[in-house]
């Protein structure tokens, strides 16, 4: 039954996603480190802060591929949460609507560039920016728990741009 729901959600809110898409035109500049308050991690979502409703429906191969890829990548310097990534947000927080009792920890990562401290703290706004996206579509905080790891837990370890840009990341991790 927790399925059938789930699945409903994920084809409503996709169909309402793609519908929203081709009107809605997104600076991707917002986030910038310059940047302060909700806005700065938020980009427009402000614009898109109704919650989501978990109703049934059957569970799509579609939206179970948006649930296994758990990675949310960002561009350097920035926090903001870009737009391809929202589709997979917003499955994962239809899934953790619809399972209440589950939960997710947000564990943000950046490249080797910067300081160790200065990581930390963007690898802290990258978490929270996914975090603050979730709860906007309607995710308890109680359900969320957010960390930073810098630099420290690369995924790739050369230092061309592209290894730069697979470290910068959410990882989104299951409890």
């Amino acid at each position: 039954m927790a399925k059938s729901k789930l699945i409903q959600a994920a084809v409503i809110s996709i169909a309402v996603l793609l519908a929203g898409c081709a009107s809605t035109d997104v600076d991707e500049t917002a986030g910038a480190e310059s940047t302060t308050g909700m806005e700065a991690g938020m980009g427009d979502l402000t614009l898109e802060s109704e919650p989501m409703t978990a109703e049934p429906q059957d569970v799509t191969s579609e939206f179970m591929d948006l649930l296994d890829q758990t990675m949310v990548y960002f561009d350097f310097d920035m926090y903001n949460v870009r737009t391809e990534f929202r589709t997979v947000l917003n499955a994962h927080a239809m899934n953790l609507i619809a399972n209440p009792n589950m939960s997710v920890v947000l564990e943000g990562h950046t490249d080797e560039r910067g300081t160790r401290e200065y990581n930390l703290a963007l690898g802290e706004r990258r978490s929270n920016a996914v975090a603050d996206y979730l709860q906007l579509r309607g995710v308890s905080s109680s359900q969320i728990d957010t960390v930073s790891y810098g630099e420290e837990r690369p995924l790739a370890l050369g230092t061309t741009e592209a290894d730069y840009a697979e470290n910068r990341r959410v990882e989104i991790v299951y409890q």
